[in-house]
């Protein structure tokens, strides 16, 4: 059998720029059946690979050649790389201020500039080069590194550039001091200065980096360390890694669930803000399912472990947002291509400017620091940082919410979205159905609900779930079921206590006529009506319709609608949304349920095959159609439409269906998940309207000479910085907003 592709996520050490995670993309999908996504803000890498051909091993060692250092990431080394990251930013820290403090007496200088227009020596140029050489060779040494990696592996980074412009004023700067050119200026303040301004911006684009991870962050603390577990009769304490399905648990007052399980005994109320963000507590009792992380109210749960370890749903949403905040959005491919030759454009336009200003001038000082300017005011950073900083700080903000978004795509899509195909059972309604009514017309009523409650036994429909609890309420014993058949899109047949009975869609019945007036008041109230009919046939063929069936009851099932179900779609109307119904239900059903939801156009009678054909009707005339529904039963058209969402998500099936899944069950989720994709669209365009404009402006202005190089070195470090802070101003976003 052929090998199927896998994912892995690498950490990587050691970029600097859009040009570094550019070029290290570039390495690994040229690997062969390999297709990686370098994130510069996360510093991860998401490979899809093919084993066999392309093993973990070689995408690190491919990394590793390219002048960087890969690891593979985990639970166990986020921890580590944490902990490596925060005394890196302890060593870069102290470095900046022994920077700092060598390079205010050099800066001082430069206020004679303000003062006189003139370069004057306010120290002695011995005294210049003893403070200047150790930023530029110790505490600069970082840039020497970073540009000589990128060099051997063959591009170019912002490493170089500061390298390149800061050696060229320090070495000018020195063989003036030695050969005692008292006519000619030098530039030691430039060079230290520029490098000690770029280590600022480098804290501080660290430091508000590390903002954007506090999502990732957050739910990682909130999984419980040890749990309480029944073992041979005794209540022990242990990790909760040790655990396994199967596993009896206690959760006291107060504590937190440590894994996914079903309440045994006992009540209480659980807060589930941290997976859905709502804030009201939910009540459980015996048969209910508890989430790890939950918080436990007043009562004690004993509960079984269903999901442990990273089949938890927790560590399903740590793992899908992770997923998200690693990949890229199509709008950044711009950026990428640019940032892919920046650095040697630059580097071309850093010589013309020294070219034609010493031709022009005459003046080889002025047009050493002119080019110099050129070479520090261009960074990629802010075009590589536009787009992952403002995807890490949305997808951690939905998640806060309840919307798991899978990537970066299905974010940008989102935005677009006109149409929103939904599906009527357990999105629009509980998904709860009742059995509300039911009319005999062979026998009484108990015998025909056992036939049909026996018949549904090998069903997992909703509907069949209606009918078998109103069985069991009853206390009735069911028959034994033989032959049980599905009949797709109309209903179920089988054999039960040696009877051949059919339970489908009255609709469907073309055997004698059926009370007229009983189904059609039921059907004008948004219920279901089926007929249980007995087959006198001794062979059955699903997909007939049999003329000598002979109907037993009539049964009419209701899924009432979720409360808040006809606010959320009038907010998507509202935010001129086309909200268009689909369901496999009566005409007369359909048009009861999406009145009640306030719903314009439904399309019934849809079999579940036929709703894919249905989304691609709805693209008609360029729309950008959107469909929710449970994530599993309506697989095709989830992936037939432009954007997918999975309502109501309790299980690793669920997650992986669609492109949003959203944790509450609440069509209001769809609502906010649009205004999220806006709200994190704008903040991009914004941010890569303010990386390009200032490169745009920032080398221009350095090849006329009207920029110094300190004052360039200033604000390419701030360029950065204010991308990733624009980007958090995402978490002020709350959902249950307007559109």
């Amino acid at each position: 059998m052929p090998e199927t592709p896998r994912t892995v996520e690498l950490a990587i050490e050691g970029m600097s720029c859009a040009a570094c995670s550019a070029r290290i993309e570039k390495l690994l999908n040229r690997l062969p059946a390999v297709e990686a996504v370098v994130n510069l803000a996360a510093e991860r890498a998401t490979v899809r690979y093919l084993p066999g051909v392309v093993d973990p091993a070689l995408l690190i060692s491919t990394i590793n050649r390219a002048g960087f250092v890969g690891r593979l990431a985990n639970d166990q080394s986020r921890a580590q790389e944490k902990a490596r990251k925060l005394a890196t930013r302890q060593t870069e820290l102290r470095h900046f201020w022994i920077a700092a403090v060598l390079t205010l007496p050099l800066s001082a200088q430069m206020l004679t500039m303000f003062g006189s227009g003139a370069h004057h020596d306010l120290l002695p140029r011995w005294l210049q080069l003893i403070l200047a050489t150790p930023v530029q060779f110790w505490i600069g040494w970082r840039f020497y590194d970073g540009a000589w990696k990128a060099l051997r592996g063959g591009g170019a980074n912002m490493d170089v550039l500061v390298a390149l412009g800061t050696t060229m004023a320090y070495l000018f700067s020195l063989v003036v001091t030695l050969s005692a050119a008292a006519h000619l200026h030098v530039y030691f303040e430039a060079s230290a200065a520029v490098i000690t301004l770029v280590l600022l911006g480098k804290l501080l684009e660290a430091r508000a980096k590390a903002k954007t991870t506090e999502a990732i962050e957050a739910l990682v603390r909130l999984q419980p360390k040890t749990a309480r577990v029944e073992r041979d009769g005794q209540l022990i304490e242990l990790d909760v890694a040790l655990l396994i399905p199967g596993d009896i648990f206690i959760v006291r007052p107060g504590e937190s669930v440590p894994v996914d399980g079903e309440v045994l005994d006992g009540s209480s109320n659980i807060n589930e803000a941290m997976l859905t963000g709502e804030s009201m507590p939910l009540a459980k009792r015996g048969g209910d399912r508890v989430f790890a992380a939950t918080a436990n109210g007043e009562g004690t749960l004993r509960c079984r472990a269903t999901g442990v370890g990273e089949h938890t749903l927790l560590a399903g949403i740590i793992r899908m947002v992770a997923e998200a905040q690693g990949s890229k959005a199509p709008v950044q491919r711009l950026a990428d291509r640019i940032s892919a030759v920046f650095v040697p454009v630059v580097c071309a336009i850093a010589l013309f400017t020294f070219i034609a200003w010493w031709a022009w001038g005459g003046v080889f000082s002025t047009a050493l620091v002119n080019a110099v300017a050129v070479l520090v005011i261009a960074c990629p950073c802010a075009l590589g940082l536009a787009t992952p900083t403002a995807i890490m700080v949305a997808s951690g903000q939905g998640a806060s919410a309840g919307i798991l978004v899978k990537n970066a795509e299905a974010l940008e899509r989102a935005e677009k979205v006109s149409v929103l195909a939904v599906d009527k059972t357990g999105t629009l309604t509980r998904g709860e159905p009742l059995l509300t009514d039911l009319l005999p017309l062979v026998g009484s009523r108990e015998e025909a609900l056992a036939l049909a409650a026996g018949l549904e036994q090998g069903s997992e429909h909703p509907l069949a779930r209606a009918i078998l609890q109103q069985a069991q309420a009853s206390g009735l014993a069911l028959p034994v079921l033989d032959e049980f058949r599905a009949l797709p899109g109309r209903g179920v047949e089988g054999r039960v206590g040696g009877r051949r009975l059919r339970l489908y869609a009255a609709a469907s019945f073309a055997g004698a006529a059926l009370p007229a007036e009983w189904i059609d008041t039921r059907q004008r109230a948004g219920k279901t009506v089926m007929v249980l009919a007995e087959s006198s046939q001794t062979e059955t063929s699903g997909d007939s319709e049999d003329t000598n069936d002979i109907a037993l009851a009539l049964l009419a099932i209701a899924d009432p609608l979720r409360e808040t179900s006809r606010a959320a779609v009038a907010r998507l109307k509202a935010m001129g949304i086309r909200v268009v119904m689909l369901t496999g239900d009566q005409a007369a059903t359909a048009a009861a349920i999406a009145g009640e939801a306030g719903i314009d156009d439904f399309r019934a009678g849809i079999l579940p095959g036929d709703k894919a054909a249905a989304i691609n009707a709805l693209k008609g005339g360029q729309a950008v159609v959107a469909m929710v529904g449970d994530g599993i039963n309506d697989a095709p058209a989830l992936a037939a439409a432009d954007v997918s969402f999975a309502i109501g998500a309790g299980s690793d099936a669920a997650i992986e269906a669609a492109d949003v899944t959203l944790v509450r069950s609440d069509l209001n989720g769809i609502a906010d998940a649009i205004l999220l994709s806006r709200a994190t669209l704008q903040k991009i365009r914004q941010n890569l309207f303010f990386a390009f404009i200032y490169n745009f402006l920032g080398i221009p202005l350095a090849a006329l000479g009207l920029l110094n190089p300190v004052i360039a070195g200033a604000a390419m470090a701030m360029s950065s910085v204010s991308v990733v802070s624009n980007s958090l101003l995402l978490k002020r976003w709350r959902a249950g907003g307007r559109g």
